[in-house]
C-alpha cells in the first residue's frame, strides 16, 4: 500500500498547526496602565490632602527678624498673616504688599514660608539721611528722597534739610520748574557725595535753588555747594581744601576745578 503523497502530507500538517495565536499583550499593558493612573490619582489626591487638608501643615507662628526702630508686634499685626490657614496657601505677595502700605518705614522684606507652622518675615527699614522739620516733629528722608516717618525726636547724627525757595526770585522759580520732591532729591544727593569727614560733621543742608545748596557744618564752618551735579569732583575738591586751609571758616566747591576757602 503506498504511502500518503507529498500533497497530502502537507495538508494534514497545516490542519494539525491551526491558524497564527494571537499575542496577549494588549490587555495586561492596559491593566498596567490602568493601575499607574489609580495609583497617580491617589498620590496627588493624598499630597493635595496633607497639605490643604489636614492639620499637619498650618500657620501655627510667624517671625520677625530685622527690625532696628519698628518691634516685631508691629510688624506682625501690619502684615496679617492668616494663621490656621493651611501654609500652601499663604499669599506672600499680598503680605508684602500690606506690610509696604501699612508700614513705609519698610524698605524691602521678604516673606517666606517656614515648614511645616512657619511664616518668616525679614524686614529691612529705611535708613533717614536727612531731616525736615514741621512744627515740633521732623520727617525722616531715606537715600532715594522718599519721607518716610514722621517723629518726635529727630535722630541723632542726621542732618537737618531746610528748603527755602520762597517769594519771588530765583528760588521760587526752581520750586515751580523742579518741584519740591526733586529739590529734596538733590539735597540727598548731595548728602550722600559728601565724604566721610564732611558728612559727621554737616548738621544742616540748605536748599534755596537747584543750583544754590549748601552745608552747615560744626564748628560754623559752611560750604557752597552749588548744585548736586559733579559731586565726587566736589567733595575731592573740598577734603583738599579743608587740608590746605584748615582754619578757614568758608568753603566753595559749587566750581569743583576751582575751589576757595576764606575766613579763620
Amino acid at each position: 500500500m503506498a504511502g500518503p503523497t507529498t500533497a497530502e502530507r502537507g495538508e494534514r500538517q497545516q490542519e494539525s498547526s491551526g491558524p497564527p495565536r494571537a499575542r496577549r499583550f494588549g490587555p495586561p499593558r492596559l491593566r498596567m496602565i490602568i493601575i499607574l493612573a489609580v495609583a497617580l490619582l491617589l498620590v496627588t489626591g493624598g499630597v493635595l490632602w496633607v497639605l490643604y487638608g489636614s492639620n499637619w501643615l498650618r500657620v501655627e507662628q510667624v517671625s520677625v527678624s530685622g527690625t532696628r526702630v519698628l518691634t516685631p508686634a508691629q510688624v506682625r499685626e501690619a502684615a496679617d498673616v492668616p494663621v490656621g490657614d493651611p501654609l500652601a496657601s499663604v499669599d506672600t505677595g499680598a503680605i508684602a504688599a500690606r506690610l509696604a502700605g501699612k508700614l513705609p518705614r519698610i524698605d524691602e522684606v521678604e516673606v517666606e514660608r517656614s515648614w511645616p507652622h512657619g511664616i518668616t518675615l525679614d524686614v529691612t527699614e529705611r535708613t533717614p539721611v536727612l531731616v525736615v522739620q514741621k512744627g515740633r516733629k521732623f520727617v525722616e528722608v531715606d537715600d532715594e528722597g522718599v519721607r518716610f516717618a514722621t517723629v518726635s525726636r529727630a535722630p541723632k547724627g542726621v542732618p537737618a534739610l531746610k528748603l527755602e525757595p520762597a517769594g519771588s526770585g530765583p528760588a521760587a522759580a526752581s520750586l515751580r520748574r523742579f518741584g519740591e520732591d526733586r529739590l529734596v532729591r538733590e539735597a540727598v544727593r548731595v548728602a550722600g557725595d559728601l565724604p566721610d569727614a564732611v558728612a559727621r560733621r554737616t548738621r544742616l543742608v540748605t536748599v534755596r535753588s537747584f543750583d544754590d545748596i549748601s552745608l552747615e557744618l560744626s564748628g560754623d564752618r559752611t560750604v557752597a555747594w552749588g548744585s548736586g551735579e559733579l559731586g565726587e569732583g566736589k567733595a575731592r575738591s573740598l577734603t583738599a581744601l579743608m587740608k590746605a586751609t584748615p582754619d578757614a571758616r568758608h568753603f566753595d566747591v559749587s566750581v569743583p576745578t576751582a575751589p576757595a576757602s576764606s575766613g579763620s
